[in-house]
């Protein structure tokens, strides 16, 4: 028989899941609406500190529910993180709308505040969107500004959210917070999940809490979310009959998998715990350093640090509390004679163990490189030499002793 599976992040049950699933059964509640739904949004609403939430079938579901909200139209710009998965940036083009990618900065590699402004302010300089729209063949005003910005918090790391809503203020944009991958972590005590005008969750099946598919769409607004689950269900009027006055859609969660939810949410704390232990693991284990870089010029960057550890981790900034959804490292090939991060990920493989490259940003995406972007170079380094390790909460020592002795080898 071939070793056992070590998946990069599965599901981990708390056991009480199920009581709240028999309970929707026993009521009849299957379909959409219950009990569970209702539960689960006030669980949420709680945890994170806003004032309303609404429970949706995915995060990409909610983002594009959070585009309509803000009033986002075919033609319009929305300034969106490049170093993320699509699920970020596809619903820009549901709405037939264009993204901006803005690349990361350093510290935490998402968002990089300077040029996310550099982006606004190109977009208030009339010739230079008199040359995009000509390039576009498009009809809306030369200084348009965009419509929203979509912060995302990569791998559970908060992004720079006090920087990056000072710029939305300034210039009256609005900011979608992405924290799918962020539930738990936050940025001196106020929770990832409630810096935003509209801010979304995911529960797919990887994510540190899942209700096997599902998302979430938090916000101090009330009558936003309030729309947003009117929408959700198929946009259907206060009448005894069937009446639509808007278009709508089948987003909204069921009371069964609200019912896996509302188990989930009793031991999130704990699944933080346990991943920031893994993190903790790796890290100790493989004598790694903190990266630290430096842009030489371009794309070019330098390790300021260097040392004889050959593998670099993230640092969380002072005030911030990453979840540690996935632990992410920098294989330095300068220092390791030639090793790269595929070669390990291709170790790993070998002894069936699973990872994978760190996300490759959307403005190298075939689909998305016809549009607008504002890089540094930097979110195609990590591409190029970064690796998510398994990190699942449910993993063994044994499991990551399996890990670790691959690496180590290499």
């Amino acid at each position: 028989m071939g070793k056992e599976k070590i998946w990069l992040s599965s599901p981990h049950m708390g056991g009480e899941e199920l009581n709240y699933i028999h309970q929707a059964f026993e009521k009849n509640w299957i379909a959409p609406l219950g009990e569970n739904v209702n539960g689960f949004e006030e669980d949420l609403r709680r945890y994170v500190g806003t004032k309303a939430a609404g429970v949706f079938t995915s995060g990409t579901a909610s983002i594009h529910l959070a585009l309509i909200l803000l009033g986002v139209k075919a033609g319009d710009e929305v300034l969106c993180q490049s170093f993320t998965f699509s699920a970020t940036a596809n619903p820009i083009r549901y709405m037939g709308a264009y993204p901006v990618f803005i690349d990361s900065e350093p510290d935490t590699w998402n968002m990089d505040p300077k040029l996310l402004e550099e982006a606004i302010k190109d977009r208030l300089d009339t010739s230079a969107g008199k040359a995009r729209n000509e390039s576009r063949d498009s009809e809306f005003p030369d200084s348009k500004l965009p419509k929203a910005i979509i912060a995302v918090h990569l791998y559970g790391m908060p992004a720079k959210m006090d920087e990056i809503r000072a710029i939305g203020d300034k210039y009256g944009i609005p900011v979608i917070e992405d924290a799918a991958e962020a539930l738990g972590s936050h940025i001196n005590g106020q929770k990832c999940g409630s810096f935003g005008k509209l801010n979304v969750l995911s529960f797919n099946g990887n994510k540190i809490i899942t209700t096997s598919g599902g998302g979430a769409l938090l916000s101090d607004d009330e009558e936003l979310i309030k729309k947003a689950r009117f929408l959700a269900t198929q946009a259907r009027d206060d009448a005894p009959h069937y009446e639509h006055s808007h278009i709508g859609y089948n987003y909204r969660m069921s009371n069964i998998v609200a019912g896996i939810g509302r188990g989930q949410m009793k031991v999130l704390d704990v699944r933080v715990a346990q991943r920031r232990a893994v993190h903790e693991r790796y890290f100790e284990e493989l004598g790694a350093t903190w990266l630290e870089l430096e842009r030489i010029q371009n794309s070019e960057y330098r390790i300021l640090n260097s040392s004889k550890s050959d593998i670099y981790f993230l640092k969380e900034p002072k005030g911030y509390f990453s979840n540690r959804w996935l632990t992410t490292v920098i294989v330095n090939p300068e220092e390791t004679s030639g090793v790269t991060r595929e070669d390990i990920r291709h170790a790993l493989e070998a002894e069936n163990i699973e990872a994978r490259p760190l996300w490759k940003p959307m403005h190298m995406q075939p689909v998305f490189q016809e549009y607008d972007s504002y890089t540094s170079g930097l979110s195609e380094w990590l591409f190029e030499n970064g690796l998510c390790l398994p990190s699942g909460s449910n993993m063994s020592d044994k499991d990551v002793n399996r890990v670790l002795t691959v690496i180590k080898d290499c």
